[in-house]
C-alpha cells in the first residue's frame, strides 16, 4: 500500500513514519518497505474494530496529523485504541505501529500471534486479510526478485554484444559516458587475409551455401584468436582484418602475436573442409605489416573503433600481392620480427608494389626448431657423372638478426662429390664454378623469374 505515491494529506494517514520522513528528502519517488506495510496494517485493524476513518475521534486536520506523525513525539502520535480491542489486540497493535521499524513483527510471527489470542476460533475476515497480504508480499518479493535476474541476463548480454562491437577498454568507457578520443599508435602489426578464387568458388556456390562457408570458417577464426593478444577489427565478405598492439599497447609483442596466429590459422585452413565442397582445398592468403596507424571509433548507430594510416594500405598490399597458402611480410614486419626470433623467414625479394614502388618482402614459414647442437653439418651428396652445376638454394638464419643469403669463397677444398652446408646458413661449395652458377642464377631471380622469390633448401 506503500507503492504509490499519495497525492494528500489524507492519502498519507496510512504511511509509516519513516517514510514520511523519507518523503522530505527523496520528493517524488515511490518509497516503500515490509515493516512500513506492517505499519500500515495496523492502522487498518484500528480502523476495522473502532468502524471509523484513522484517527476519526482526534480533532485535527489530516495535514496536522501527518505532521505530527512525522515529527516522531514521545509517546509517538497514534490513533485512540479501540475500545472494543482486547488487551491482547492492543499489544498487538502497538507493537505493529511502533516508531522504530525493527521492532515491529514481520507477518509470520503476527499469524502466531493471533493463533495463541484466539486458539479455538475458526480463521477470521482479520486472518485471511493477514495471509493475504503474507501472500502478497511473498509474490512480490520473488517478482522483484525474477525482474532484477533478468535485468541483469539482458544487461550482460547488452555488454557482452557492445565488447563485440567494439575493444572492451573504449565500450567500457562508452558505458561510462566518457568520450574517447582517437589515438595515435607508434607501432603495431595488422593482418589482412582473403580467400583466392573466392569469387569463383562463390559463383558454383548457392548464396546459403556460401553464407555457411564464411560462418564455419570465420567462426572457427573467432576461437583462434581468443587465444592470441590481438583485436578483430572487422570481415568484410571474405576478407578477414586483425590488429594487435592496440587499444592496450602490449610493447613489442605485437608481431609476434601476429605472427603466431597466422601460423595456426594457415595449419587449420589446410584441414579445413568446405560442407558442400569437401575435394575443394580453400587457399588463405595473408598479408602483415607493422608500422603506425591512428585508431578511434567512428558512429553513433553501429559505432566502429577504426584505423587510419599508410600501415593498413601497406599491409593490404602484402596480402594481395601475396600466394596462396603463405604469410606474405613487409620488411618492417621482417624487422620487428627478428628482434624477437624464433621464427623461420625466407626472402621474396624486391616486389613491385602498387602504390608503394619496389619493397623488399618475406615469407614466414613458421617456428623455428630448437636444435640440440649448436653446430650441424649437414652433406647434401651431388652426382658425380653429371656436368649440371649445383641448383640454386637460400639458407635461411637461426640467428635473432637479420635474415640473409650468405656465399663464401671456400678456403679449402672440398670433395668432388659433396657441398656442405653449416648451420648458420653459410653454403660452401666445392669450387669456383658452382659458385658462379649459383649467382648467375641469383641474378636471374632478382631480375623477376620464379615469382620473385627463392626456393628452400631441404637440408
Amino acid at each position: 500500500m506503500n507503492n504509490k505515491c499519495p497525492h494528500s494529506s489524507s492519502d498519507m494517514l496510512w504511511m509509516a513514519p519513516e517514510h514520511l520522513r523519507q518523503r522530505e528528502t527523496i520528493p517524488e519517488r515511490a518509497i516503500g518497505s515490509q515493516k512500513g506495510d506492517i505499519y500500515s496494517f495496523a492502522i487498518i485493524v484500528s480502523e476495522i474494530m473502532s468502524k471509523n476513518t484513522p484517527y476519526g475521534d482526534v480533532n485535527c486536520s489530516a495535514k496536522e496529523i501527518v505532521m505530527k506523525v512525522q515529527e516522531g513525539y514521545v509517546p509517538p502520535f497514534r490513533p485512540d485504541m479501540p475500545l472494543e480491542c482486547t488487551e491482547g489486540f492492543a499489544e498487538l497493535i502497538k507493537m505493529c505501529w511502533d516508531e522504530q521499524p525493527l521492532s515491529r513483527p514481520d507477518f509470520p510471527k503476527i499469524l502466531a500471534f493471533l493463533h495463541v489470542l484466539q486458539p479455538q476460533k475458526q480463521r477470521s475476515i482479520t486472518d485471511r486479510m493477514i495471509k493475504m497480504m503474507e501472500q502478497y508480499t511473498d509474490n512480490l518479493e520473488e517478482l522483484v526478485a525474477e525482474r532484477s535476474e533478468q535485468l541483469a541476463i539482458e544487461k550482460e548480454k547488452a555488454d557482452n554484444l557492445l565488447c563485440r562491437m567494439l575493444p572492451k577498454p573504449i565500450a567500457e568507457k562508452l558505458k561510462q559516458g566518457e568520450p574517447v578520443a582517437p589515438q595515435a599508435y607508434d607501432e603495431v602489426t595488422i593482418y589482412f587475409s582473403d580467400i583466392v578464387g573466392f569469387t569463383d568458388l562463390s559463383s558454383q556456390s548457392t548464396p546459403f551455401q556460401v553464407v555457411d562457408l564464411l560462418n564455419d570458417l570465420y567462426s572457427l577464426f573467432d576461437g583462434i584468436v581468443e587465444r592470441h593478444d590481438v583485436y578483430k577489427v572487422e570481415t568484410i565478405g571474405d576478407a578477414y582484418m586483425v590488429v594487435s598492439g592496440l587499444p592496450v599497447r602490449n610493447g613489442n609483442r605485437h608481431v609476434a602475436e601476429i605472427a603466431n596466429m597466422s601460423l595456426d590459422f594457415l595449419n587449420f585452413v589446410k584441414k579445413f573442409k568446405v560442407r558442400h565442397k569437401p575435394d575443394v582445398q580453400l587457399r588463405l592468403r595473408i598479408g602483415l605489416h607493422t608500422g603506425s596507424v591512428c585508431a578511434g571509433v567512428v558512429g553513433l548507430k553501429m559505432p566502429r573503433y577504426c584505423l587510419f594510416g599508410d600501415t593498413v594500405n601497406t599491409a593490404s598490399r602484402m596480402e594481395s600481392n601475396g600466394l596462396p597458402l603463405k604469410i606474405h611480410m613487409s620488411d618492417d614486419a621482417y624487422d620487428a620480427l627478428s628482434k624477437i626470433g624464433g621464427y623461420e623467414l625466407e626472402s621474396r625479394g624486391e616486389i613491385a608494389i602498387k602504390g608503394k614502388g619496389v619493397m623488399t618482402t618475406w615469407f614466414l614459414l613458421g617456428k623455428e626448431k630448437k636444435l640440440e647442437e649448436s653446430q650441424l653439418l649437414t652433406t647434401l651428396p651431388t652426382s658425380s657423372e653429371s656436368n649440371k652445376s649445383p641448383s640454386p638454394n637460400i639458407v635461411r638464419s637461426r640467428s635473432s638478426s637479420r635474415r640473409s643469403v650468405k656465399r663464401e669463397r671456400p678456403k679449402q677444398a672440398v670433395g668432388p662429390s659433396e657441398t656442405i652446408i653449416s648451420i648458420d646458413g653459410t653454403a660452401v661449395y666445392k669450387n669456383k664454378s658452382a659458385e658462379d652458377s649459383e649467382q648467375n642464377d641469383s641474378g636471374q631471380r632478382n631480375n623477376g623469374h620464379n615469382n620473385g622469390f627463392l626456393p628452400s633448401v631441404n637440408a
